[in-house]
């Protein structure tokens, strides 16, 4: 009589990046690839969905020997990496951006801009006043604010001097809500997007791909903007380090992402 246990449950494991699946120094961890690499042995398929542009993603999918599909940009962009092609790409419509600037500044003064460039390659331009988080990911200064629209953009970056990011994101939905969409990605990280996308948008165009559903996906996050992603996937898991707002509509709480709270939960599914 065979003693194999019951086959891993998922057919689709979507993990965000940071906070998530990397770690604070932006390292995967062996037990972390390890589990990964388990449910994919045991017929998942696993699928990055983050809201980092394609150009700030593509070193860590290579560290990772990932070949297959990645959302990336908040949803925006679909991304073959191992063709290193985008299958899909959503723009920011650059009037109705400018319109939503104005408003949220006519409320609460001045922003500081950062914008994401549509494109494989696309650069991330960051205005005066803008904070960019240490790290080896690349940014070019904006010095003229005219270059800020003199090409397509994914997302645009908001930063205020007296709001924090949950305030600023209130704010920004609030009087502009019905021109974009406004969410939360990290700390220091409130986006413009697109009206209505949001991670589920892409992941459900990578689930089609691989013949997944949603019923059949397991998804990981920490922040608010891995909310749709949630509600779309199945069974949606919050890191220990997670934002309140995701730990309040997550399935369960794992471990943090210091702690290998991806592989703590794919352990138990494969045990």
């Amino acid at each position: 009589m065979s003693s194999a246990g019951p086959a891993f449950p998922y057919k689709l494991v979507a993990t965000d990046l940071d906070g998530t699946l990397l770690r604070p120094d932006d390292s995967v961890s062996t037990r972390t690839r390890d589990a990964l690499t388990a449910a994919t042995a045991a017929g998942a398929a696993h699928i990055i969905v983050t809201g980092r542009s394609v150009p700030w993603t593509r070193h860590v999918l290579e560290d990772l020997g990932y070949e297959g599909i990645a959302v990336c940009g908040q949803g925006a962009q679909v991304y073959h990496a191992g063709e290193r092609r985008l299958l899909t790409s959503v723009t920011l419509d650059r009037q109705l951006a400018g319109l939503a600037l104005s408003k949220i500044e006519a409320e609460i003064g001045p922003l500081a801009l950062a914008a994401s460039r549509d494109g494989v390659d696309g650069e991330v331009l960051v205005g005066p006043g803008y904070v960019v988080q240490d790290g080896p990911l690349p940014a070019v200064p904006l010095s003229d604010p005219a270059d800020l629209w003199s090409a397509p953009l994914n997302k645009l970056y908001v930063q205020h001097p007296g709001l924090d990011d949950d305030a600023l994101t209130a704010v920004a939905r609030d009087v502009a809500g019905d021109l974009v969409g406004v969410t939360m990605a990290g700390e220091g990280i409130v986006e413009i997007l697109p009206l209505g996308l949001t991670k589920a948008t892409g992941l459900s165009l990578a689930a089609r791909r691989l013949g997944a559903k949603a019923v059949d996906t397991i998804a990981f996050g920490d922040m608010p903007n891995d909310i749709p992603m949630f509600a779309w996937s199945a069974h949606g898991v919050a890191m220990a380090n997670a934002h309140e707002e995701l730990k309040a509509v997550a399935d369960e709480v794992t471990a943090s992402n210091e702690a290998d709270g991806i592989a703590v939960v794919l352990e138990r599914l494969l045990a």
